[in-house]
């Protein structure tokens, strides 16, 4: 058993917290959100008063906070996990935010004596309820397998990519195109459907061909095709996601002009009031001025 502080109890933190409890930790967890500290004390865990507080009682503390600025205050601001990290312990970020981020946070604890992962989480909500997340991991190999025991109680594919801000890399290059996936299939089945084909021919035929994914396979299957647009993971997330992925790679020199179409559907929604929707909303915003509706039977 290891003490384990968690840090952001949302839409995937919170069961992704919930699993630790059932892997056996002991669990100190802090959230601002009242009601979702609440529900974590009463599966077990104990509740503190700050980010400072969580880490005095921990050897491990992970956060799932939003977005960079976030995380940043979560360690280094007041009260901030930096000001209760023993050395010799362990920060994980399981955020998904930017490599330069992660690296600056690194660095400031690596003079204090503790060490730091970022392992940004791939796949859905139902994939952190189920404990078979993927988890993509920067960081020292070493400190990884010290990690292996808190992480494999959230995730089933645990992948090393690299050293510190390597994971968030990789997650941000997956989440642009998971994106560009489910705006490009959103668009292309509202266009099927427009032109007259139903979407159990559409369905039928990308099956056979190179068009098939994973988008239109699990994610819209399971929710937006169904007519259900509550996250789920958010186009505000989603949007944030593109934005970073995007700023990295320009940064690095390369033009994305897909993304860049991606992020400004992303956007799109978002002036549509679809902000705080499952991304598969993406298919509602087609929809809407086409007049058509792409569903699975009920």
């Amino acid at each position: 058993m290891t003490t384990v502080g968690f840090i952001g109890l949302g839409t995937m933190g919170a069961p992704m917290a919930r699993n630790l409890l059932k892997a056996g930790h002991a669990l100190t967890v802090y959230d601002l959100n009242a009601s979702a500290l609440a529900k974590l004390v009463e599966a077990g865990a104990t509740a503190a008063a700050s980010p400072a507080a969580v880490a005095s009682a921990s050897e491990v503390v992970v956060t799932m906070l939003p977005d960079a600025p976030d995380v940043e205050t979560a360690v280094l601001g007041p009260d901030g996990i930096a000001q209760g990290l023993k050395r010799g312990s362990l920060y994980i970020d399981m955020s998904t935010i930017d490599p330069q981020t992660t690296q600056k946070i690194g660095a400031a604890l690596m003079e204090m004596g503790v060490d730091m992962l970022d392992s940004p989480v791939g796949k859905t909500v139902e994939h952190a309820v189920a404990g078979t997340s993927t988890l993509m991991i920067g960081g020292d190999a070493a400190v990884l397998e010290r990690a292996r025991p808190v992480l494999s109680a959230m995730g089933q594919d645990l992948i090393y990519c690299g050293g510190l801000g390597m994971g968030q890399a990789m997650k941000l290059t997956n989440n642009l195109l998971a994106s560009v996936l489910i705006t490009a299939s959103s668009e292309a089945l509202v266009c099927g459907a427009k032109a007259g084909l139903s979407l159990e021919t559409m369905l039928n035929v990308l099956k056979t061909t190179m068009a098939w994914n994973q988008q239109l396979a699990v994610a819209m299957h399971n929710r937006a095709l169904k007519g259900d647009f509550e996250p789920g993971f958010m186009v505000k997330l989603a949007h944030k996601d593109c934005r970073l992925a995007l700023a990295m790679n320009s940064s690095l020199g390369i033009e994305t002009p897909v993304g860049a179409a991606t992020l400004a559907a992303l956007q799109e929604a978002i002036e549509a009031g679809l902000a705080n929707k499952d991304v598969g909303a993406v298919l509602k915003l087609r929809e809407d001025p086409a007049g058509v509706q792409v569903r699975l039977p009920a």
